[in-house]
């Protein structure tokens, strides 16, 4: 909390007004996120014909979008993986995944398990992600076994 308050050139005292606990920065910072890669799938739609394509253009752009910082990256990821609270990170993502996978289409799976899929797909982005983090993968390689996952999970929508 030091140095991010040192960095944003605020008192640790402003910045605790707004963000009481580090998770609560953690889950501010990871919506602005994710708010941006929505913004940027709304001006840029995925143009994959099938929904898995369009997933993994959805996760390799937050991946790319991550990346520009990874010690910000890796310090997210960890704080989401360890956090004690609810954090939205998960759901919205799941949601987008299916948003984008469906692209409006009716699919013949029940919601639940439409939402569980979109769910595990993104599990794994983050779990290579992470992997990537530590530099066990390049950035091809976990758009691989993304793109192997979607594939698999969404072969039903």
């Amino acid at each position: 909390m030091r140095t991010v308050a040192e960095r944003a050139g605020v008192a640790l005292g402003t910045l605790y007004r707004y963000f009481p606990s580090k998770m609560d920065l953690v889950v501010a910072v990871v919506g602005e996120e994710i708010d941006l890669l929505e913004s940027s799938i709304e001006r840029r739609p995925p143009t994959a014909a099938h929904p898995a394509g369009r997933a993994v253009d959805v996760l390799m752009r937050a991946t790319r979008g991550l990346m520009r910082e990874p010690e910000l990256a890796d310090a997210l990821i960890r704080s989401l993986i360890l956090a004690e609270v609810e954090a939205p990170f998960g759901e919205r993502m799941a949601s987008l995944l299916l948003r984008v996978a469906c692209n409006g289409r009716t699919v013949n799976l029940p919601a639940e398990d439409q939402r569980a899929l979109a769910s595990s797909l993104a599990g794994v982005w983050v779990q290579e992600l992470l992997e990537m983090l530590r530099g066990r993968r390049t950035y091809e390689q976990i758009q691989h076994r993304i793109e192997i996952a979607a594939e698999r999970l969404l072969a039903d929508f």
